[in-house]
């Protein structure tokens, strides 16, 4: 039998899932060293703590994943007061890598243009193609490591790279 090589769109999303999992595995791999008051500090961003920034990501991952789904996802907030313990955040979160990966590898050609209905948490409704969800999440994460990354710096920690050319080049 013979396997049919992705189309184009779907190859793309396969690489980025990939480096989402590899760039969320080495920011999680600096955070655990770290004490929790330095994860609980509330500092002058977004979502005020490293612990609150990173169960952000999570739970618009959780809700993107409940509309691919085509069911409630349950959430009244993308944010909770109280994050999860890290070692529990960093299972969860990789738990929820191997779905994208899994999710995307699935995909046939014409599924990526598929559009999804869904309501925002805040109020209205949006459309979005599988393709447009799966980047969302790639860049949604991507640009909320950076803001960890800020804090990282703050402590003062360095974390280590997870541009995509590095993870283009080592992969």
């Amino acid at each position: 039998m013979t396997k049919t090589m992705p189309s184009a769109n779907a190859a793309l999303l396969q690489q980025l899932v990939r480096y989402k999992a590899w760039a969320d595995d080495r920011l999680f791999a600096t955070i655990v060293t770290l004490p929790d008051n330095e994860i609980s500090r509330e500092r002058p961003t977004t979502f005020k703590t490293i612990g609150r920034t990173l169960h952000h990501t999570l739970i618009v991952e959780e809700m993107f994943k409940a509309h691919l789904e085509g069911r409630p996802h349950g959430y009244g907030s993308r944010t909770a007061d109280t994050p999860p313990a890290m070692a529990d955040l960093r299972r969860q979160v990789s738990a929820m890598n191997c779905w994208w990966t899994d999710y995307v590898d699935g995909l046939s050609d014409g599924a990526v243009t598929r559009s999804i209905d869904f309501e925002f948490v805040e109020g209205g409704r949006g459309t979005m193609t599988v393709l447009e969800i799966v980047l969302h999440i790639v860049h949604h994460a991507t640009y909320h490591r950076g803001y960890v990354d800020d804090m990282l710096y703050q402590i003062p920690v360095t974390p280590e790279a997870t541009d995509l050319p590095v993870y283009l080049c080592r992969s």
